[in-house]
């Protein structure tokens, strides 16, 4: 029988079999040797062990069309990363770290502002303003207004979306508007720190539709960006292609060699300061990081 792994949690996959329904599952040791790990989103062939309690083996794992590290999915057409507009206000290095990430791994990547009806004065369009060029589609919403809701479900319709983003930012409560029937727990916020407790620990796919599938993960806080080369970041920045190989000196890293068409363009206000000041900090963290 084949169908698509839904989550796993200790060892334990949870395959959801069209028509027959979900089943619990070991997998066959052979992976282990394979250094091959199931991952929720996998398209996967199953013995049946005892149908009356849904028990089976996992015995192949079909090719993958991709494979993401973090958050830990198969198979995805796209990624929605959400930040809050406020409490708490967003983390942009991190936003951009994740994003950095994405188009690495070549996934189409939606990036979502919640918590619009809260935000303070000149935020939204400061935050339009920064990622106008990053060659993503920003959307602005708010799940406690209704507001942009029907843009994000148009955008993720017929596809496997990964929701990812930091605790406290209202996930959970997003993907409670888009599948009510899915019952996500929503968190606490911390009134101290103003931040989300932990409570998605694995990530899970979740069946919206026939063709539409939501995967939701880990809230996380920080994300290093490990197995990159301080000279390849910049490929990862839409905003700089333009000025590509139009510097003074080839192979510019755009950060302190003069003549420098990307620093000339952020200070004409072609390109965002706030971009390209994370840009400078990941440069500079990863050519500090030891290559082993």
């Amino acid at each position: 029988m084949q169908g698509k792994i839904i989550k796993g949690i200790g060892g334990f996959y949870y395959v959801d079999i069209p028509e027959h329904g979900l089943y619990e599952c070991k997998a066959k040791g052979s992976f282990r040797n394979q250094k091959l790990k199931p991952l929720p989103g996998d398209n996967v062939t199953i013995d049946v062990l005892d149908e009356e309690k849904k028990l089976g083996n996992i015995i192949e794992i079909s090719e993958r069309i991709n494979e993401l590290i973090r958050p830990a999915v198969a198979n995805v057409d796209q990624a929605l990363i959400e930040f809050a507009a406020a409490q708490p206000n967003p983390n942009l290095n991190l936003l951009d770290r994740f994003l950095v990430l994405m188009n690495r791994q070549q996934v189409n990547t939606i990036i979502c502002f919640n918590k619009i009806d809260i935000a303070e004065d000149g935020m939204l369009e400061r935050l339009e303003q920064a990622y106008a060029k990053c060659g993503m589609p920003v959307i602005l919403i708010s799940t406690y207004t209704g507001e942009g809701m029907e843009q994000v479900r148009k955008l993720i319709h017929g596809k496997t979306t990964v929701f990812a983003g930091p605790s406290g930012v209202g996930k959970s409560s997003l993907l409670n508007e888009l599948m009510p029937e899915a019952n996500v727990k929503t968190g606490e916020i911390s009134e101290k720190i103003k931040r989300g407790k932990h409570t998605t620990r694995h990530s899970e796919l979740m069946k919206a539709e026939d063709s539409t599938f939501l995967i939701d993960t880990p809230g996380f806080s920080t994300l290093y960006l490990e197995k990159l080369d301080k000279d390849e970041l910049r490929q990862y920045y839409a905003e700089f292609q333009e000025y590509e190989g139009k510097c003074r000196f080839l192979g510019c890293s755009h950060t302190h060699e003069p003549d420098c068409c990307v620093k000339q363009a952020v200070e004409a206000g072609e390109i965002s300061t706030i971009r390209y000041k994370n840009y400078i900090e990941l440069y500079e963290e990863l050519k500090n990081t030891r290559s082993w």
